[in-house]
């Protein structure tokens, strides 16, 4: 139909209740040839399966570009990053996120600075800053066991995990490896809108790539700091980490730059250090060593970590999209409970 025969959806079953739809689109489209192609199979994907009760959730403003014919019963812009602030953002980024305020019925900001940035755009925004899986990363605090391709690396070693981008502050991390040549620096993760040649290159840097979400226990736990070495940049001014929980659920002392939404929760609390240079950064290192096994500190960390989970946040999230999705059963829920209050003559009535 568009001269692009190529063009399918891929269904990957996940689990026995999700299925993933991937579409995959010729090369060398326009981005409004790639539009008409994706809402052509969006469209034939949901008359197939019969798909009548849907819920559109947003994590990127273009897509507003292929659904616009989508009836939903609730429109969700789960907004995580300010993606406009980060280098090669897509052209028309800001005006499709103006759009996708317009449709949207609820707003996720992934953190409190991005939650006070966008509440002014939405009368409906709601804080759910980054969550974990406590009991996964906790495994670390127990595996003694090497990955092979960290074993050789020697002691004291600092490990990051995570994407390798303009947010990292390269010169940091040089500053720190040739401050303490003795150190060992071990960086996780994908190399990505940078070139592998802007990163800092010495013999106690290790840079061991993408690993699966699952190895990661099994990183952490030959570690003995976890760094947060964020630029202070217009790219990281409204990120929340999520390895800041992990590394500390893992059991790892945590250094950071000033990163707002480390800052507040997580130094004002004594959880993670917080230092603004090189020096600062290496004597911060130097002093959270020596906490690597400390009962006290792993306690706090553990009472502030257990009111974080995924599953409590989806809980919130959920709630609040079944409120807008159906709101007459919703209603009619509140009706039975303030019948059933009265009728046994209780006093207090709750009808959240």
């Amino acid at each position: 139909m568009f001269g692009a025969p190529a063009a399918f959806v891929e269904l990957r079953d996940v689990s026995q209740n999700l299925k993933v739809a991937v579409p995959h689109l010729p090369s060398q489209l326009s981005p409004q040839e790639a539009n008409r192609v994706q809402r052509f199979l969006l469209k034939e994907m949901i008359v197939r399966h019969g798909l009548n009760d849907i819920v559109s959730w947003y994590y990127t403003p273009m897509a507003v570009h292929f659904t616009e014919d989508i009836q939903a019963r609730a429109v969700v812009y789960d907004c995580m990053d300010e993606l406009s602030a980060f280098r090669g953002a897509p052209e028309g980024l800001r005006a499709a996120e103006a759009e996708l305020f317009q449709r949207a019925d609820l707003v996720f900001a992934g953190g409190k600075t991005l939650f006070e940035s966008k509440r002014r755009c939405h009368s409906s925004v709601h804080c759910f800053p980054s969550s974990i899986d406590r009991d996964f990363f906790a495994t670390a605090r127990k595996i003694h066991a090497e990955m092979n391709d960290q074993a050789q690396i020697p002691h004291l070693r600092l490990g990051y995990a995570g994407v390798i981008d303009e947010r990292m502050d390269l010169a940091l991390l040089a500053a720190v490896a040739d401050a303490r040549p003795e150190w060992h620096l071990v960086l996780l993760g994908p190399v990505v809108k940078i070139s592998a040649s802007d990163l800092p290159q010495r013999r106690n840097i290790h840079y061991l790539g993408y690993k699966d979400y699952r190895l990661l226990p099994g990183y952490f736990a030959g570690w003995d700091a976890g760094l947060l070495p964020f630029a202070l940049n217009e790219s990281t001014r409204y990120i929340s980490p999520t390895k800041t929980p992990e590394y500390l659920a893992a059991g790892l002392p945590a250094i950071s730059t000033p990163i707002t939404d480390v800052v507040d929760p997580y130094g004002v609390r004594g959880l993670v250090q917080i230092a603004g240079n090189a020096d600062e950064f290496v004597r911060a290192i130097e002093n959270a060593l020596p906490s690597r096994n400390c009962s006290t500190r792993l306690r706090e960390v553990d009472r502030y970590l257990s009111d974080l989970s995924w599953d409590s946040t989806w809980q919130r999230m959920s709630h609040l999209i079944y409120d807008v999705a159906y709101p007459i059963r919703r209603s009619a829920a509140n009706q039975s409970i303030a019948n059933l209050t009265a009728a046994d003559g209780r006093v207090e009535c709750s009808t959240t």
